[in-house]
């Protein structure tokens, strides 16, 4: 059974290609999307336990990733929650660990590593 994914992204374009790319894996699909994070909070509010993994950028159009991150504490032991973003600085991975983020990943030179992280809810959540 595919990995059912929430994508909490801003920017229609990496929308746009991280939605076929994560299909193409044949592990995921992404069954909603949000721009903010007032939109991910109500969404994840109405969808408790049917998600596995939310995908969370950093900066949102309105609010952060972090909140996001934080939103989603108490979630069920087999759902994941990992910031993808472009601004991957220590201070942002720090904050996004704290804020009860599994793991971050930097768009432009992890996307390996998180495809990877996809792939492996094949063999069981991590």
């Amino acid at each position: 059974m595919p990995l059912s994914v929430f994508l909490v992204e801003d920017n229609q374009k990496i929308r746009d290609n991280l939605i076929p790319a994560l299909a193409d894996l044949g592990s995921a699909s992404v069954m909603a999307t949000a721009e903010s994070e007032d939109e991910a909070i109500r969404w994840l509010a109405k969808h408790k336990g049917q998600w596995d993994l939310a995908v969370v950028d950093f900066f949102l159009k309105q609010g952060t990733g972090v909140g996001v991150v934080q939103w989603c504490n108490g979630r069920e032991p087999n759902q994941r929650v990992v910031v993808l973003t472009n601004y991957p600085t220590q201070a942002t991975r720090i904050a996004c660990k704290d804020a009860g983020a599994d793991r971050v990943f930097d768009k432009s030179t992890e996307l390996e590593e998180f495809f990877e992280y996809c792939l492996s809810w094949h063999r069981g959540p991590q």
